[in-house]
């Protein structure tokens, strides 16, 4: 029988035991203010010019007040739980380097400060749903990244690991910068060309696009393919130097497959959402299933063995 796939081959040390602590708390309080504000965000969703005056009044106090309970949930989740993030930013900066978190944190103020500043004037569509949900799907890819990578034995997979892990996550960075350059542009422009034809639906179209400018899916495409391919790893400890070679092919090869995919998929609904299609809330959602996607597809590197002492055969995702 193969041990947990997150069963480790070492103890920790107490930096590791720290800073696996800190980021499951973090990664807690951001699950646990994604679900209360997806609450707290119904009302809007709810909320129909067909009701009565009387009722939309009601409501309308309602989301009033829920925008503001979602903003006191949202800011600690900026803050704290998406401190890595913002530590990452500064880091790139100094190094005058762009990696993954750079994109990420584009992201996330597009889409928190248009809700802010609609929370405090009282009018427009707020998104911290959006916010609290990519910050809870980044940090757990991450989090499943961190915790398979310990549990592989150092001895023996670290150095291959580690060359398999940099190149990936470099390939990401430079993916993920360009396409939210890219959606980012074709926000604005949009924006500017709705301003023109109708007013009305300018701010409402470039929100919708800079949140599906949120590269969750692309974040999430190297970490959760290294986290099954380290999973993997500790899970079935015996495999052959062949055998490690496809799992790490495959494991290139699902990165390929996620990363454009996700561009793909983006692509595809931009056009919509420039024509005014895609509701904010139907953009949050759209991310929400492309992250769905892309973990799934990383986690076929994962397979149970199909007899007892065999081993995973990669050779359906290795191949080019």
């Amino acid at each position: 029988m193969p041990k947990s796939i997150f069963a480790l081959n070492r103890p920790l040390t107490v930096d590791e035991m720290m800073s696996r602590r800190r980021t499951l708390v973090r990664l807690g309080l951001a699950w646990l203010a994604m679900m209360q504000v997806m609450m707290f965000a119904l009302p809007g969703y709810l909320r129909q010019e067909t009701f009565g005056h009387d009722n939309l009044d009601v409501l309308d106090w309602a989301i009033f007040l829920m925008n503001w309970a979602s903003l006191a949930l949202t800011v600690p989740v900026i803050l704290y739980s998406a401190w890595p993030i913002w530590k990452g930013v500064a880091q790139a900066w100094r190094e005058r380097h762009i990696t993954m978190d750079v994109p990420v944190a584009v992201s996330m103020i597009a889409a928190f400060v248009p809700s802010v500043i609609a929370t405090l004037l009282g009018q427009g569509e707020v998104y911290f749903d959006s916010v609290t949900m990519f910050v809870a799907f980044l940090l757990t890819a991450r989090f499943f990244e961190l915790r398979a990578r310990q549990s592989v034995d150092s001895s023996r997979y670290s150095d291959r690991l580690q060359q398999l892990r940099g190149p990936l996550l470099q390939h990401a960075d430079k993916v993920a910068m360009w396409f939210v350059v890219v959606q980012l542009a074709i926000a604005f422009v949009v924006a500017l060309v709705w301003w023109v034809i109708d007013p009305d639906y300018a701010l409402p179209v470039m929100v919708s696009l800079l949140v599906m400018s949120c590269p969750c899916a692309l974040s999430m495409s190297a970490p959760v393919s290294l986290a099954a391919a380290n999973a993997t790893l500790a899970a079935y400890p015996d495999m052959t130097e062949a055998q490690t070679n496809r799992l790490f092919a495959g494991a290139r090869r699902v990165t390929r497959q996620n990363l454009y995919g996700s561009v793909i998929f983006h692509l595809v609904s931009t056009p919509l959402a420039a024509l005014g299609f895609v509701t904010p809330w139907l953009a949050a959602l759209a991310m929400f299933v492309s992250s769905i996607a892309v973990t799934i597809n990383a986690w076929r590197l994962y397979r149970e063995p199909e007899s007892s002492g065999s081993t995973p055969d990669y050779t359906h995702l290795a191949r080019t």
